[in-house]
């Protein structure tokens, strides 16, 4: 009977299920830190050689992961200082942030599937300036600095028959940006990361990898510019639970055939999300817009 390994998007959950294997792999390095006022830990994880993206099975690049348990509450203050916190992390990994830059902000996912909306609901909440400068100039928003900030959320293939890729070309082709933010909903290993973790890489992304449904990437050497990619896990795998619910019970109290059969059945290709996510969506949504309106000083 075939293994199964729990898919994930999140680079930190890699990084702890290769440490099983071996604690010290060359060019991957970790720094954590703690921010006590909005108890949110933060970790980057760098991969700089090709050895150290293979152990990882995460291309070379910086990943940074904020941790923030109480982000699925409902309090506007506390998402506002998240907002500020995932701006500032933004202003780091974003390549020359202080030069003004056409940045094309493109929301990944299907609205009509509540988990994977988070992208586009984020299009919806986000300033946009491209048209007003070319038209008005900066003097419209009384700035002598103003970056260009145009959007787009191309759908899906089984909606539109196009891969995403192909119609982002298009409009990079037409409309030439310095950079493109990509936000997606992802997949995680882990239940306690479900919508209480942000994952910032400057990597691009692979739309779709997360839950077994590859499509072609979205990286700097696929589309000629710079790609931030920015994602919030919405989902696990059925597994995961499985998992986690075996490891809570007491050895021996699980029968090791039955154990097995659970882990190795078609739960691999199930996964769920929490009940309230349409409310979840919605705020997160609103987090990471507000987080990028802050980031390049627009409305």
């Amino acid at each position: 009977m075939s293994v199964h390994s729990v898919r994930t998007d999140l680079a930190l959950e890699a990084h702890e299920n290769m440490e099983v294997v071996s604690e010290n792999t060359h060019g991957i390095t970790v720094d954590e830190s703690y921010h006590e006022n909005t108890e949110t830990r933060i970790t980057k994880v760098l991969v700089s050689t090709k050895n150290g993206a293979k152990a990882l099975c995460k291309p070379m690049g910086t990943y940074i992961t904020l941790e923030t348990p109480n982000m699925i509450e409902p309090d506007e203050n506390y998402h506002r200082e998240i907002s500020k916190e995932l701006a500032a992390q933004l202003k780091e990994i974003i390549p020359d942030f202080e030069k003004e830059q056409s940045i094309l902000v493109v929301g990944l996912g299907n609205r009509e599937v509540t988990a994977d909306a988070l992208g586009p609901d984020v299009i919806d909440n986000l300033c946009i300036t491209r048209h007003i400068v070319k038209a008005y100039g900066k003097a419209a928003y009384n700035k002598s600095r103003m970056h260009l900030i145009s959007s787009l959320a191309p759908g899906v293939m089984a909606k539109n028959g196009m891969e995403t890729a192909e119609i982002i070309k298009g409009v990079i082709e037409q409309t030439k940006p310095d950079l493109m933010i990509v936000i997606d909903a992802l997949a995680a290993r882990s239940i306690k990361r479900l919508n209480k973790t942000i994952q910032i890489t400057d990597t691009g992304i692979h739309p779709g990898s997360g839950v077994g449904n590859h499509r072609d990437g979205l990286t700097k050497e696929s589309l000629g510019i710079p790609v931030i990619a920015i994602g919030i896990p919405t989902v696990v795998d059925a597994e995961t639970i499985v998992r986690d619910a075996l490891s809570y019970m007491e050895e021996g109290e699980v029968d090791n055939s039955f154990q097995g059969k659970m882990v190795n059945s078609e739960l691999h290709n199930m996964y769920v999300t929490s009940k309230d996510i349409d409310e979840v969506i919605k705020r997160l949504s609103f987090t990471v817009s507000e987080a990028l309106n802050m980031a390049f000083d627009m409305c």
